[in-house]
């Protein structure tokens, strides 16, 4: 018994040293506004800001996808370039992620985008769960629910109060909050649209991703993408419906589509003889470490 209380004591000393190094280190100390976090800035102006949720446990899929190399992750990636890097117009600083229909993978691609997102040299992310009807952003960063986007609007909680730090440097989430009889009212509503148009504009180096319901399960949608500057369309390969891929398109509009994202797409043979790109940077990578 000596040895188990010993060994308590011990792995309670260093609990409390680790707690004296979360503070920021004072050599950090110069240009404090690009180190820490916006959302983080925001709520060091509160006099006392709520606790901050710490990441539990991250779901399985976006632990494998954001690996340092792999199709998955480099696919993402040459989404994050396409969006930080437009062929014309400036960078978009609000972008929607959306799918014509449930179960297609759309809040996934949007989590995976966020870290992608934040793992840049110049880019800050926050990530807003707007899917009030099946929230799932919590659930693939293992943060709480407790409160978030629905509080805000109804309840008129302070912003820096909701937000939570996913662990990835640089990417805080606005969770959905508890579920609301009338998120499509909700959705809709001027302190909605006033809410983007904040967040998007407070800080010049943060993009704000939103992850939407499905077009076709909630019409919020169509209102929410008029006041973003872009929007991701997620395609499930093989499951999502012609027609509902159009309709989507062009309730939208064509100009607002930054891009579409095929997913769950399943490789051929040929496609890895024809398009063997993953193949060799797979090698070129194991050719560089060694």
């Amino acid at each position: 018994m000596g040895k188990v209380f010993e060994a308590l004591k011990r792995a309670e000393q260093v609990d409390q040293a680790d707690g004296q190094m979360d503070g920021p280190s004072p050599a950090a100390s110069t240009n404090v506004e690009k180190q820490i976090e916006p959302v983080e800035r925001e709520a060091e102006q509160q006099e006392n800001p709520s606790p901050r949720t710490k990441v539990t446990t991250w779901d399985d899929r976006l632990v494998l996808a954001t690996a340092t190399t792999g199709p998955v992750a480099e696919s993402i990636r040459a989404l994050r370039t396409r969006i930080l890097y437009p062929s014309e117009g400036p960078v978009p600083r609000s972008i929607l992620v959306t799918s014509a229909a449930p179960g297609e993978g759309k809040s996934f691609i949007c989590a995976n985008l966020g870290i992608s997102l934040a793992q840049g040299m110049d880019n800050y992310c926050l990530l807003v769960d707007c899917d009030l009807r099946r929230p799932t952003q919590h659930e693939l960063f293992g943060l709480s629910n407790r409160a978030g986007l629905s509080d805000y609007l109804q309840q008129k909680k302070k912003l820096p109060e909701l937000l939570i730090p996913t662990g990835v440097e640089k990417l805080s989430v606005l969770p959905a909050g508890p579920r609301s009889i009338n998120p499509a009212e909700l959705l809709s509503s001027a302190s909605m649209i006033s809410l983007i148009d904040e967040i998007s504009q407070r800080y010049e180096d943060r993009i704000v991703l939103l992850d939407s319901p499905p077009l076709h399960a909630a019409s919020e949608t169509a209102v929410l993408a008029q006041y973003v500057d872009g929007v991701v369309l997620v395609v499930r390969y093989g499951a999502s419906r012609r027609e509902y891929v159009k309709a989507l398109a062009e309730a939208i509009g064509r100009e607002k589509i930054l891009g579409v994202v095929f997913n769950a797409y399943k490789a051929t043979v040929l496609d890895y003889k024809v398009f063997g790109y993953y193949e060799y940077q797979q090698q070129y990578y194991c050719d560089r470490s060694q």
